[in-house]
């Protein structure tokens, strides 16, 4: 299992980087898939699969929980509820929709935190709250 002290030095590193949807190239712009395809290609070269082209609403008219079964192949399922620095944290930003907002446990000063590319702010390190806790639906290791 990977470092998660590194993992959140990668990831940190992608702070600033612009949103652009279906971008994952540090500096130059980044979904928040593309925030975990890189911190996978820095962490173990070659990405497993090929992604590809998904809409903005990907995935919702067919009800499909493809990030999450991507996530079940290639990471490794965390049951543990205690978000721990490192986990990759899989997000449904609406009752009833889709899985498909990731991000990066992290943590500052004690406070739990986590970076992601966010529409509109690009990668960024947000506190992990209660409105963002409570749409975790599932969390993962990298191998």
């Amino acid at each position: 299992m990977s470092d998660p002290e590194v993992i959140v030095e990668i990831a940190r590193r992608w702070i600033g980087t612009s949103y652009v949807h279906q971008a994952a190239t540090q500096g130059a712009g980044t979904d928040c898939l593309g925030l975990i395809r890189g911190v996978w290609r820095e962490l173990h070269g070659a990405e497993p699969e090929a992604v590809p082209a998904y809409s903005p609403d990907w995935s919702e008219p067919q009800g499909e929980e493809r990030l999450w079964e991507a996530a079940l192949r290639h990471l490794r399922p965390v049951g543990d509820p205690e978000t721990r620095p490192g986990t990759v944290l899989l997000f449904r930003m609406r009752a009833g929709s889709v899985a498909k907002h990731l991000g990066i446990a992290s943590e500052r000063g004690g406070q739990s935190c986590f970076i992601h590319a966010y529409s509109g702010h690009g990668v960024i390190e947000s506190p992990l709250s209660g409105p963002w806790r409570r749409r975790v639906v599932a969390r993962f290791a990298f191998p």
